[in-house]
């Protein structure tokens, strides 16, 4: 099981080349710090206000669900950052923007729900990804073939 999991959880070499990887460097930095630093942060810890609203997309434990939206944005925006553990927290982002974008935002005016769906795209990308070679994932797992799909 753990030869399984390991590339899961820390395989993915990115987009083969060094200029290529230096491009996912760029966006995990900056979509990352952005997802952490200008939504995250504001919702650690949840106000009632955001509590209230997961209540009302139906979440049968809104404070729980708040807390977990909170902590996909702003501890999975730093691990997407720095690229470590980018597959899990790349799906908790997907995630939690797929939430904000067909529930919280479903009927807004696109620019409103535009970023959600960003944030949701980029998270999908590092999930299939993985964090390429400048991220900590490929410190903590060097083995060449890292591909969770053969």
């Amino acid at each position: 099981m753990q030869n399984r999991l390991r590339p899961i959880l820390f395989g993915g070499d990115g987009g083969g080349s060094a200029v290529a990887d230096a491009g996912l460097l760029l966006l995990r930095l900056v979509a990352g710090l952005a997802l952490a630093f200008a939504h995250g942060v504001n919702k650690m810890p949840p106000s009632e206000g955001f509590v209230s609203g997961v209540a009302e997309l139906g979440f049968p434990a809104p404070t729980f669900f708040a807390w977990a939206a909170g902590f996909a944005e702003f501890v999975g925006g730093g691990l997407l950052t720095i690229g470590l553990l980018t597959r899990p927290a790349s799906f908790f982002i997907a995630f939690t923007m797929a939430v904000a974008f067909f529930g919280r935002h479903a009927g807004d005016a696109f620019s409103d729900k535009e970023k959600p769906l960003l944030f949701m795209a980029v998270a999908l990308a590092f999930l299939l990804i993985g964090s390429g070679r400048y991220g900590l994932d490929r410190l903590l797992y060097r083995r060449r073939d890292t591909r969770i799909w053969r």
